[in-house]
């Protein structure tokens, strides 16, 4: 009885932390081959476009930011560059005004609410009948926006561009994530509609924007509330935004455990995306890249428990392999960490495994801030600091 129970938990355990990462991009594909996915027809006005950049303490890179912006290969008569700031106490605000004559506007925004908040009072303070949103570390090719209001094909209400890192030598293991997640989006685009947007470059139609709660994670929320009102999202891999790669792992931990804090709350607002009656497809997405993937920890905490009391109670070759090939992993893990916290160079064959766990690390974190009812409103700058 016993064995039995193990089993059924390492199988399911495993089949479905595998469902996430691996069965449900190769059924995307699958779809996609076959034909069976969306292909709208593109437009090719040119909208007047607002484009609205997050501060918060961004005096290292705001003044880049604006000169990369006022660079962007998009008529000056149809965009507008906007700058909020919540609440900087830095020289952002100063670095802003001195753009003015330039027509950079500044959006002074008092109380420290949040990026969400923000983004909703700066909708309502544009303009254009596109509204684009960036992060301030985040430069655009000069035809990004081009290519994300081509886009907004029939029923398309939100646009998420390509997000890709300048030196991958520092985080090697988020950069291959990320060139990853940007694969499966562009399935998800084909075949109906991407999850999620992207915080460093999405464009949203005006007509669709959704104001949210400040708690709710913007680039996240934002598409689920579209997707409620009938809406899709599309995914544009040319329109391209650069940013550096964090510059340690433990960085990455804090930033996995606030996206998932925030997401986990964000998708309790909207559960009723969840129900496969309602939204057949949309629910399969939902579930497969995001639930199933924030629940990765519990999997491989059940698969490694499992694992263990199968050796435990009745050993056989496939479970000493089983439960030899998850301590190779953690090993590999644990050598990554051991390299990173003495400020070694990390071989890929280490890195990637440590990285993965610490991302995990991260989402358990988050699942447990969401169980607790904690959630994380405001964000920090990194210092960029050599």
């Amino acid at each position: 009885m016993i064995e039995t129970v193990l089993i059924a938990v390492l199988g399911a355990s495993s089949l479905l932390a595998a469902h996430s990462y691996v069965l449900y991009p190769l059924a995307l594909y699958g779809f996609v081959a076959a034909g069976r996915g969306s292909n709208p027809d593109r437009t090719g006005d040119l909208p007047t476009v607002s484009l609205v950049v997050a501060a918060y303490n961004e005096e290292e890179v705001i003044a880049e930011k604006i000169e990369n912006s006022l660079e962007l290969d998009y008529p000056e008569d149809r965009l507008e560059i906007v700058v909020f700031s919540d609440a900087s106490t830095d020289r952002t605000d100063e670095i802003v005004r001195s753009y003015e004559d330039s027509g950079v506007s500044l959006l002074r925004i008092e109380g420290r609410v949040g990026k969400t908040e923000c983004q909703n009072r700066a909708v309502t303070a544009t303009d254009g009948e596109v509204i684009v949103f960036s992060d301030a570390n985040s430069m655009y090719e000069p035809d990004a926006i081009r290519h994300l209001v081509a886009g907004f094909g029939e029923g398309v209400g939100c646009v998420a561009g390509e997000l890709q890192y300048r030196d991958e030598s520092e985080v090697e293991g988020e950069s291959m994530y990320w060139r990853y997640e940007s694969w499966i989006k562009g399935l998800e685009s084909a075949f109906h509609s991407t999850v999620t947007g992207n915080g460093s470059i999405y464009a949203v139609r005006r007509s669709a924007y959704v104001p949210l709660p400040a708690e709710a994670i913007s680039d996240f929320a934002e598409p689920l509330a579209i997707v409620g009102e009938g809406g899709r999202i599309a995914y544009e891999p040319d329109a391209v935004a650069w940013e550096d790669t964090g510059t340690s792992v433990g960085e990455e931990l804090g930033r996995r455990s606030r996206i998932v804090t925030r997401s986990w709350h964000t998708v309790a607002s909207y559960a009723h995306l969840l129900n496969p009656l309602s939204y057949p497809t949309f629910a399969f997405q939902l579930w497969s890249h995001k639930v199933l993937r924030w629940l990765t920890p519990v999997f491989l905490g059940a698969i490694l428990v499992s694992t263990l009391g199968l050796v435990a109670v009745s050993p056989s070759p496939l479970s000493v392999a089983v439960l030899g090939a998850q301590l190779v992993c953690y090993g590999l893990a644990a050598a990554g960490a051991a390299l990173d916290r003495a400020g070694r160079e990390t071989p890929t064959v280490v890195h990637v495994p440590y990285y993965f766990l610490v991302a995990n690390y991260g989402m358990a974190r988050g699942l447990a801030n969401f169980l607790h009812g904690r959630n994380i409103v405001t964000w920090e700058t990194v210092s960029r600091d050599d």
